[in-house]
C-alpha cells in the first residue's frame, strides 16, 4: 500500500513538473515582450521630438529642459554631446568652416580674424581676414548701446523684464528673473558690462515700434556708419545671423568711443546695480579693463559658438589710440592672450610720431 501511494505520488510530480515549466517560459516570454514594447516605445516618442542619430561614435545626449513661453510651460529636447568627443564631433564656427583658420600672421595670434588700426588717423597697422562677415555674439551689445544712447530716451525709466526676454533659443542663464525691475540705464550698465542677454532684449522691446523697430534702427545706423557688411536681427547677439566683418566692427567702436556712457559702463570693472529694490553685484566680462598695466577706453566682448571668442577694444597702447577687433579665437582667455600680443608688438615698435586720442 505504502509503495503504491508512493509511486502515484511521483506520477503526479512529473506531471506537474512540464506544466510548471511552461507556464515560467511563457510568463517570463511574455516579460520581455511587453519591456521590448515600453522600450520600442519610448524611443519613438523620443524620436518624434528630436530625431536622434545613433552612430559609432559618441552619443548625442537628450537633455529635457521646461521653459516658459508666453506663460505656458513648455518642454523642450536639446541634444548636447557627450564629454570627450573628438574635434569632430564638436560644432565649428562659421570662420572655421570658410577656412580662415588656417591663415597665418606674424604674431601667431588664435583668432582667425584681425584688425588693428591707428584711431586717429585710421591707418592700418594689422590685418587678417578683416573683410569677411562673420557671427559676432555679443559684440552685437555695442550697437545696441548706441542706438540707446542716441535715441534720447529717459534712462530713468523703470523697466520690467518679461518672458519675451528670455533666451529661448541657446537657453543662456540669467540672474534677471522674469518680473525684475530696473532701470533703462542699469539695464544698460550690466548689458554692456556684464553682457546680460536679458537686459539687452529689454532694452531693444522697449523702444518704439518694439524689438523690430529697435533692429532696424540697428541697421539703419549701420548702414549710415558704411558697414556695408553688417547686419542684425537682434538685440543681444545670440543669434548668429547677427554679423559684421572686423573693418565694420572698428567703424562702429570709433564712433561708439565718442559716448561717454558706453565708455564708462563698457570699461567699469564691476557694478552693484538694483533690481526690483534688491541690490546685485555685476562684474566685467573682461578682466583686463582691471589691470592697472593697460589704459582702455571701450571695449566689448562676445561669444557664441558659432562667433568663437570675440573681442573689440580701444586702447592706449605706446601713447598711441588704437582700436583693436579680434574675431573667432579659439580658446576662453585666448581673446585676450592675443590682445596682449598685439601690445607687446605695438610697444616694440617705438613709433617715432605718436598722436593720442582727443
Amino acid at each position: 500500500m505504502y509503495k503504491f501511494a508512493l509511486s502515484t505520488l511521483v506520477a503526479l510530480l512529473m506531471a506537474v513538473a512540464p506544466l510548471y515549466a511552461s507556464a515560467r517560459t511563457v510568463h517570463a516570454s511574455g516579460a520581455t515582450s511587453k519591456k521590448h514594447v515600453v522600450v520600442k516605445h519610448r524611443a519613438k516618442r523620443v524620436a518624434g521630438i528630436v530625431a536622434p542619430r545613433v552612430s559609432a561614435g559618441p552619443r548625442n545626449a537628450l537633455v529635457r529642459r521646461v521653459v516658459m513661453v508666453h506663460g505656458r510651460r513648455r518642454v523642450v529636447y536639446q541634444r548636447v554631446l557627450s564629454a570627450g568627443a573628438p574635434a569632430e564631433f564638436i560644432a565649428q564656427s562659421a570662420g572655421d568652416r570658410a577656412g580662415l583658420n588656417l591663415t597665418r600672421d606674424p604674431l601667431a595670434l588664435k583668432s582667425s580674424v584681425a584688425y588693428v588700426i591707428d584711431q586717429n588717423n585710421s591707418e592700418v597697422l594689422l590685418e587678417k581676414n578683416a573683410n569677411v562677415a562673420l557671427p559676432i555674439a555679443s559684440i552685437t551689445k555695442l550697437m545696441t548701446g548706441l542706438i540707446v544712447v542716441e535715441s534720447k530716451q529717459d534712462m530713468n525709466e523703470v523697466i520690467t523684464v518679461t518672458d519675451d526676454d528670455v533666451d529661448h533659443l541657446k537657453f543662456t542663464h540669467s540672474r534677471l528673473a522674469v518680473g525684475s525691475r530696473m532701470t533703462r540705464a542699469n539695464l544698460l550698465h550690466i548689458a554692456l558690462m556684464s553682457s546680460e542677454n536679458r537686459a539687452a532684449a529689454a532694452l531693444g522691446r522697449n523702444y518704439p515700434g518694439g524689438l523690430a523697430g529697435f533692429v532696424a534702427a540697428m541697421n539703419a545706423k549701420a548702414q549710415e556708419l558704411g558697414m556695408s557688411d553688417t547686419h542684425y536681427v537682434d538685440s543681444n547677439g545670440l543669434s548668429s545671423k547677427n554679423v559684421a566683418s572686423a573693418r565694420d566692427l572698428a567703424k562702429l567702436a570709433m564712433v561708439a568711443y565718442q559716448e561717454p556712457v558706453l565708455r564708462e559702463y563698457t570699461t567699469d570693472p564691476h557694478s552693484t546695480v538694483a533690481a526690483s529694490g534688491r541690490m546685485m553685484d555685476y562684474h566685467n566680462t573682461n578682466y583686463l579693463v582691471a589691470l592697472p598695466d593697460w589704459e582702455i577706453g571701450l571695449q566689448k566682448t562676445g561669444f557664441i559658438n558659432e562667433a568663437g571668442r570675440c573681442l573689440v577694444m580701444q586702447a592706449i597702447i605706446q601713447g598711441r589710440a588704437v582700436i583693436m577687433v579680434l574675431l573667432d579665437s579659439k580658446g576662453k582667455q585666448s581673446r585676450t592672450a592675443d590682445a596682449g600680443r598685439v601690445r607687446r608688438w605695438l610697444e616694440a615698435l617705438k613709433p617715432a610720431a605718436v598722436v593720442t586720442a582727443g
